[in-house]
Order: structure tokens, then sequence, then C-alpha cells
């Protein structure tokens, strides 16, 4: 995968990685934000170690500190895929180089692989 984000965002798939692809993309990128993309709550209750936490709800007010993320690949997750894909959208949108969102969200990426969430 190269790093960069789609230019033409027509169908989902070309901002989705699966779960199967993030241990890859862990090796291949030493420096990648893993981003939970829900509420608070939802985060409290179970979310991927070492993701960092901003709502959807939140994003225009506090997408500046992701800044240093701007170039580097940004793994966007919520609980289905579906929050996570309007985020990456809106990241590219904004100048940010390589996002993706996880296909099918911590739903699919805990059954994938268990070890990665914290509840």
């Amino acid at each position: 995968m190269t790093c960069h984000s789609p230019a033409h965002a027509d169908h989902q798939d070309t901002w989705e990685v699966t779960p199967a692809d993030v241990a890859g993309l862990r090796a291949q990128f030493e420096d990648l934000l893993i981003l939970d993309c829900r509420t608070e709550l939802e985060y409290r209750e179970r979310h991927v170690h070492d993701a960092m936490l901003i709502p959807l709800q939140e994003m225009s007010i506090r997408a500046s500190e992701l800044d240093h993320w701007r170039r580097r690949l940004v793994l966007i997750y919520c609980r289905t895929g579906r929050r996570s894909r309007i985020v990456a959208r809106y990241l590219s949108e904004r100048g940010f180089a390589c996002v993706r969102s996880v296909a099918g969200g911590i739903e699919s990426w805990e059954q994938h692989d268990p070890e990665a969430c914290a509840c």
C-alpha cells in the first residue's frame, strides 16, 4: 500500500483496510496512528490498544491534534466502519496523506484479533 489517500472516494473499499491487513501495516509503517472515532463511553467499554480517541462529533474542533500524522498512516475505526469512513474522508479532504478506515470496525477487528482490544 502506498501512503496516499484515494483520489476518488466514490467506492467505499478504497478507504478501507481489513483487520487482517492491520498487522502487516503496523510492520510496514513504524509511525502510524490508530484513531478511535467512537464516543468516550464506547471507548471506555473496549478499545484497541494504543488507540487515540477523538469522537466523530468532536473531529472538526480537534483535528489539529492530529497534525503530527498529516503525512503518516492513520488507521481509523469505530464500531462497524460507518463513522470511520466519514472521518477518513474528512481528514483526507483536509490534507492528510494516508488515512484508512478499518472495515467492519472494532466488531470485526476483535473477531480477527481478540488480543488487539482492551476491555
